[in-house]
This record gives structure tokens, C-alpha cells and sequence, in this order.
């Protein structure tokens, strides 16, 4: 008599997070300069990540691209070494404990004509199965604002979320929110899984 094999039905593990992380790993010196602060071109981004909740999330990482203020998008090596003259397009920010987050950058230009600039965000938190995307829309260039084809098909509010604010001194103000009636808009992309 022979053992007939039987089929065991394997099912799947659970999702892990993409957070807390670990301070030694991800850290590079002068990560969230894409340009040393204070310089003529600098351009100061900040802003609060906060959960369902309204709370501040303390323990975010945020990465960064963009074009540069003539809208290139930089094909430079060197993100992970800083020179101070390089402009890499790349940088990455872990927020505070109150939630926090600071990039010394430029404003990027528009890729093309007429079109709107942005800078792309990739959000890494606990409590996450996966990073999420998002954007950050300059406020002055209505027009492109208004022609936008991912802003064109939001509604008025969502809209609202995806374009900083300037402040007096040129900086730039933007704030993520994870979940609730003022959630950032998120993207997904076809190769981006739940």
C-alpha cells in the first residue's frame, strides 16, 4: 500500500507594517537639504503628519522628488552624499515628535509648458501596509492649477489639500493627514498593491 500525498492548503501571513523604524539605517547627513538652508535659491517645506485621530503621527518618514526650479528632472548621482552643489532632486525627512517635518529645497519648475509643478511625497508610518503617495502642488499658477489632469478630477475640497500654502517669508506650508473628512489625497499605482 502506498501513501498517497495530500495537498495542504497553505494560507497567507499577515501584512506587516512599514513602520516604526530604526534610527540607524535610514538617517544620511543632510538628508532633507536637496539644497544647504539659506541659500539664494532655498526654499523652506514644511509641515505636520497627522492620523485619523488628528493627532501627530511622531514617527513618519517622508521622501521627496522634483524638478528643479527650471523644471529638469535631475538625472545627478549623490543623494546619499551631499556636496551642497549637486541639486539630486531626492531627499528624505523623518518627522519629530510633535510630527514635524522640514526640507530645504527649491520651487520646481514646470516639466513642461503650461503644465502645473509639483514635488512627489512617498510617506512611510506605522500603522501603514504600505507607503503611500501623494503630492505637493505650488499655489501661484492657477491656470496650470486649474488644467491639472489629477487635480481636474478631484473634487473642490481634495483639490485644496494637494497645493501648499506660501508663506510671507516664500516658504512653503503642507500638511498630510492620514485618514478623516481632511485626508490628503493619496495615488495608486497600477504596480502599487494593497
Amino acid at each position: 500500500m502506498t501513501d498517497t500525498p495530500t495537498t495542504t492548503e497553505l494560507t497567507p501571513t499577515p501584512g506587516q507594517t512599514v513602520g516604526p523604524f530604526y534610527g540607524y539605517a535610514l538617517p544620511f547627513e543632510h538628508d532633507n537639504e536637496l539644497v544647504p538652508p539659506g541659500s539664494a535659491r532655498a526654499v523652506q517645506l514644511t509641515g505636520t503628519v497627522y492620523d485619523g485621530a488628528g493627532d501627530p503621527v511622531p514617527d513618519a518618514i517622508l521622501e521627496i522628488w522634483q524638478p528643479d526650479e527650471h523644471g529638469v528632472v535631475p538625472r545627478e548621482t549623490g543623494s546619499l552624499r551631499r556636496n551642497g552643489f549637486t541639486f539630486t532632486g531626492f531627499g528624505r525627512a523623518a518627522v519629530d515628535p510633535e510630527g514635524e517635518f522640514s526640507f530645504s529645497t527649491v520651487n520646481p519648475g514646470p516639466t513642461e509648458a503650461g503644465k502645473a509643478p509639483f514635488i512627489s511625497v512617498v510617506l512611510f508610518a506605522r500603522g501603514l501596509l504600505n507607503r503611500l503617495f501623494t503630492r505637493i502642488y505650488l499655489p501661484e499658477d492657477t491656470a496650470a492649477l486649474a488644467t491639472d489632469p489629477l487635480l481636474s478630477s478631484l473634487d473642490g475640497d481634495e483639490r485644496a489639500r494637494l497645493i501648499a500654502t506660501r508663506g510671507a517669508d516664500g516658504s512653503l506650508h503642507f500638511d498630510i493627514r492620514l485618514q478623516g473628512e481632511e485626508e490628503t489625497p493619496f495615488l495608486r499605482f497600477p504596480s502599487h498593491e494593497d
